[in-house]
């Protein structure tokens, strides 16, 4: 196993909740037999991977599941990104000897009276109600983000015709269940869901990143920005009852204030734009826009076109 099949292995574990065998193969290119013995590995290795057999089983690994890093050595850190590699092979790269203190250092903390994670869980392959992610799989793309090159995407915006755009590339991130490609484009970060990339081209020009930037603030700087909302600050009150609901939809977007009269709060929605105030339709008269003036008209708007759609 080559180190970049190494990573695609670990990847098509975190591209998905739960994913299968024969689709860890199909995406890294081996046999569905090498994926079980490099499945297997990766248990004994230390990393809380899950396999569950039958029609509804599947794999997949426990959130936060990560190898303890800081007991190693470089050398020995590489060695685990070379795992499969032949004793030769390994002699050429210069890590013959690191083999096996890297697997003990990692294994260190189990015992042999442990449970094994298989019977401590139980996995079901079914989604609720979501599709299966589209567009380019992290695991496709991670070869060409390890060789430092600009990268040329063919990107679709939402309810856009695609189009290419040359980006400097900083890495993956995995947030809320999606995978985005964190990039510059002309010198401005931007997260690329990877669900609307289509196609890429690696470039023959390195990446030219801003100076002193790297993956993990600016992955930081942007989901704080999205997290937090736009600019724009759409007001009103909320039937109490529905506080809870309003609280797990929005999120960090919603700031509850105080009481306003008995039985309702006041209220903040943080939007980006004000369609998307079309959101509180969904608590119908339990929810009342004060303010801004643009948000009020929007919401008398979208209610007149629901009946007039569903008027006689």
């Amino acid at each position: 196993m080559t180190p970049d099949k190494f990573f695609s292995l670990v990847l098509a574990l975190q591209t998905r909740p739960e994913t299968t065998v024969a689709a860890i193969a199909a995406e890294t290119g081996s046999s569905e037999r090498t994926v079980q013995r490099d499945l297997r590995w990766l248990q004994d290795a230390g990393f809380p991977v899950v396999l569950r057999r039958g029609r509804y089983g599947g794999v997949f690994m426990l959130p936060g599941g990560t190898l303890d890093m800081t007991r190693l050595t470089p050398g020995e850190r590489d060695q685990l990104a070379l795992n499969g590699l032949d004793d030769e092979q390994r002699r050429r790269l210069g890590v013959a000897e690191e083999g096996g203190r890297a697997r003990r250092k990692v294994a260190a903390r189990a015992g042999n009276d442990l449970l094994a994670v298989n019977d401590l869980v139980v996995s079901d392959n079914r989604p609720w109600f979501g599709r299966e992610p589209t567009g380019t799989s992290p695991a496709a793309l991670i070869g060409d983000l390890r060789s430092g090159a600009r990268l040329k995407i063919l990107y679709a915006r939402e309810g856009g015709e695609p189009r290419w755009r040359t980006v400097d590339p900083y890495g993956l991130l995995a947030k809320g269940g999606r995978w985005y490609l964190i990039a510059d484009e002309l010198g401005k970060a931007r997260m690329w869901n990877l669900a609307r990339v289509e196609r890429w081209d690696a470039l023959r020009v390195p990446r030219r990143l801003r100076p002193g930037a790297g993956l993990a603030a600016t992955a930081r700087e942007l989901t704080e920005r999205w997290d937090a909302g736009g600019g724009l600050e759409v007001r009103f009150v909320l039937k109490d009852r529905q506080r809870g609901r309003a609280e797990r939809i929005f999120g960090s977007r919603l700031a509850l204030g105080e009481a306003a009269e008995p039985g309702w709060t006041h209220a903040v929605l943080r939007c980006h734009v004000v369609d998307e105030v079309c959101q509180l339709l969904s608590f119908g008269d339990s929810a009342t826009v004060l303010d801004p003036p643009e948000a009020r008209e929007k919401v008398r708007e979208l209610a007149a076109g629901i009946l007039a759609h569903y008027g006689d």
